[in-house]
């Protein structure tokens, strides 16, 4: 999982989602720890606000499931600064975890962070393709989508959720399905050069091509 995380990060990182300083270093034992550098302070005592969406959406951790993407839409309607623009990067990490098998983007995978007296999308964390960790994966989302978490379409992904809800144009859409696009051969080397074992970049950029197929890109 360590190596995944960190694989996962950098893969967002390569089409401009906003990721926080992270990497890999060995420990005693020979093992490989995963890092990554808190966003929520300032210097070595100030705090940076920051509320994920179970918050803003009063649920808790148990309950953390029970929400949808639409709804998800309206929290950043109701609390960012310019909801316009963070719709863009939600509509963009919606994508590449949908492509990179994270069906477990719950509502405390998502945060709000203050800076310069703005409130907008936190950087991502806690990217990882819990598909290929998982013997029989049930699920494609965690937070329902038109009222599902599998079967996910094109349109349902790119016309439902990106123009309907999201309300970006055609040409915004564009530029985010090209960047992913003309990354995706950076991604393979950058995958098959990771930590992974064989086994699993084998089964990684084999899901990875699977929902570029999805979504004919």
């Amino acid at each position: 999982m360590p190596e995944n995380e960190d694989l996962t990060m950098r893969l967002a990182g390569m089409i401009g989602l906003d990721v926080p300083l992270h990497g890999m270093i060995w420990a005693k034992d020979d093992t490989l720890t995963y890092f990554i550098k808190r966003f929520d302070r300032k210097g070595q005592n100030d705090k940076i606000p920051i509320e994920d969406f179970a918050q803003l959406a009063g649920l808790s951790r148990d309950t953390k499931y029970d929400y949808s993407m639409e709804k998800v839409v309206k929290l950043i309607d109701k609390f960012c600064t310019f909801p316009s623009i963070e719709k863009v990067k939600l509509f963009k990490l919606v994508l590449f975890c949908f492509i990179t098998g994270n069906e477990d983007m719950h509502l405390k995978n998502f945060s709000i962070i203050t800076r310069d007296g703005k409130i907008m999308l936190s950087p991502a964390y806690d990217l990882v393709n819990s598909t290929i960790e998982l013997t029989k994966p049930t699920e494609e989302i965690a937070l329902s989508l038109r009222g599902n978490k599998k079967n996910l379409t094109k349109n349902m992904l790119i016309k439902y959720f990106g123009k309907e809800r999201c309300d970006l144009t055609e040409k915004v859409i564009d530029k985010i399905l090209n960047s992913i696009t003309e990354a995706r051969p950076k991604w393979i080397e950058e995958i098959n050069n990771s930590f992974l074992s064989l086994k699993m970049k084998e089964k990684y950029i084999g899901l990875v091509d699977s929902r570029f197929a999805r979504l004919n890109l």
